[in-house]
């Protein structure tokens, strides 16, 4: 039993691999637990409230067959990129602005802590009435419900900065603009990264709701439209295991994201064995960061390639941008503008380093 007591030790730090061996061992438990409560002829749960796991499962052809799942899932997710981008091209010069300049804050400060209470589901007809029944409405209702909360986290994080920074570059004789570039602005970004993560599973609710309205595909639409008009509960527990998977691996992404821009969050905090500083590379790094490269350039490729058909035609009528996205498809193309930049200026600045 001594053994075990890291188990039901309080606050206790697990490792990668005891994370990874619980995680499974969860979901197992999970999966037996609700097979026995659907199984046999009289099962414990009613199948129309729980159905059993292997009719979900099989429930996934039947979406891919009658009701686009492909296709209504990448809608959904270019929805959601497309309203963090909006809601973080509005909320982070506004929050900079309300948390740095006194007088602005103290102008604005009332409307911004009211603005937390706004029911957002009883602004969806001010929505349709200011951008229509399209992807605008949608993508701006869904923005507007992340900006509302990013706005006073952002002034939280300003607040939380330490002074000493800000007396360190003010003695080094920093302008206020040095000071905001070098200081505030990558403080705040880092803590951000943060709490955009913990957004990403309150923005689903907001998803579902502008998907809903004039509906024109997405994940929300088949959640509350042909699914449940059909009573197919086992279409509708697929669909939400879907959405929480989909979420999961956002989370991931912004997790790799956190570490690659914002390494210093991750650094080993000093100690006296100079040895417990340094983290030993294992093949299975070398190895996941070699695959994670080739995997990132055959995709970008992949997507110039589509890029070009897509004005060119050179597939005939096959473009299967416009088919998944719609007018959501300058989110992709942001994307990858975006990482093509990155990694543009980054082999940039590795070529400069070797010609000195």
């Amino acid at each position: 039993m001594k053994g075990l007591e890291w188990m039901f030790e309080l606050r206790g730090s697990l490792s990668s691999r005891q994370r990874l061996w619980l995680g499974i061992g969860g979901v197992i438990f999970v999966l037996i637990i609700w097979h026995i409560l659907t199984m046999g002829t009289s099962p414990i749960m009613p199948p129309n409230a729980l159905p059993h796991p292997l009719k979900v499962l099989y429930s996934y052809a039947d979406l891919l067959r009658d009701n686009e799942l492909i296709r209504n899932a990448l809608l959904s997710i270019s929805l959601n990129l497309g309203g963090y981008i909006k809601a973080l091209a509005w909320s982070i010069p506004m929050g900079m602005l309300l948390g740095l300049i006194p007088m602005v804050r103290g102008a604005f400060q009332s409307f911004v802590d009211a603005g937390r209470f706004v029911p957002l589901t009883a602004l969806t007809m001010l929505f349709i009435v200011w951008f229509g029944i399209g992807t605008p409405m949608k993508m701006n209702f869904l923005a507007f419900g992340i900006f509302i909360y990013l706005v006073p986290v952002i002034i939280q994080r300003i607040d939380e900065v330490d002074d000493v920074y800000i007396k360190t570059v003010y003695t080094l004789g920093a302008s206020k603009w040095q000071t905001f570039r070098s200081v505030y602005f990558p403080a705040v970004l880092s803590k951000l990264s943060d709490d955009i993560r913990v957004l990403t599973a309150i923005s689903w609710t907001y998803i579902i709701v502008a998907e809903n309205m004039a509906a024109q595909g997405g994940l929300g639409v088949l959640l509350l439209g042909p699914t449940a008009r059909q009573g197919r509960t086992d279409k509708i527990y697929a669909l939400i295991i879907l959405i929480m998977l989909i979420g999961v691996l956002q989370d991931r992404i912004f997790a790799y994201l956190d570490h690659k821009f914002f390494p210093h969050k991750y650094q080993t905090k000093n100690t006296y064995e100079q040895a417990s500083m340094l983290k030993t590379v294992s093949v299975w790094d070398t190895v996941s960061e070699f695959a994670l490269m080739v995997f990132g350039w055959v995709f970008m490729a992949l997507y110039l390639l589509l890029a070009v058909n897509e004005i060119m035609g050179f597939l005939g009528d096959i473009k299967p941008f416009e088919y998944f996205f719609g007018d959501r498809v300058w989110v992709v193309h942001f994307i990858f503008a975006a990482i093509l930049i990155y990694n543009g200026k980054a082999w940039f600045k590795q070529t400069s380093k070797k010609k000195a």
